[in-house]
């Protein structure tokens, strides 16, 4: 995937050139990208002299945070002890049926990625499933489908 390399230089001038500003501008990378390329993490490297491993260990450790590209569309299915004895496995498996791909992964579209987590803390309302940052409460296997299908709707709509 090629990025211009302006871009990214206009996103770290953004910030101050402290490292201070690592986690601001990697959350303007990761809005901008969905993911970190690792070109941008170079210069960010450079450009606020921290060990580029240092950078990967921050991206790494927080979830917000991919070093891989993410789909346009974002499934996050929580696997919470509440939402998983709520059936979270069965709906995690309903998405991999109808997505076509494996959780932890993205299609090779690019359209959709499929993520867990270990909790949202949204245990009350469980199973909890985010799609494109939107929380869906007391999902079931139906609803996962019905989920789905409103998402390709929608891309055949605007695409």
């Amino acid at each position: 995937m090629l990025h211009d390399q302006t871009e990214f230089e206009g996103i770290i001038q953004q910030h101050p050139q402290e490292k201070r500003s690592l986690i601001p501008i990697l959350q303007d990378l990761q809005a901008k990208y969905n993911y970190l390329p690792p070109v941008a993490l170079n210069m960010v490297s450079q450009t606020l002299d921290v060990p580029l491993i240092d950078i990967i260990s921050v991206a790494s450790f927080y979830n917000a945070f991919s070093l891989e590209p993410k789909g346009e569309h974002q499934i996050t299915v929580c696997m919470g002890t509440a939402c998983h004895v709520r059936g979270a496995p069965k709906i995690l498996e309903e998405f991999e049926k109808n997505l076509k791909i494996q959780a932890g992964k993205t299609r090779e579209d690019g359209k959709f990625s499929l993520d867990t987590v270990a909790c949202l803390g949204c245990c009350a309302i469980g199973p909890v499933v985010v799609v494109d940052k939107e929380y869906h409460a007391q999902t079931s296997i139906r609803h996962a489908s019905k989920i789905t299908r409103m998402i390709e709707k929608e891309e055949k709509t605007n695409g």
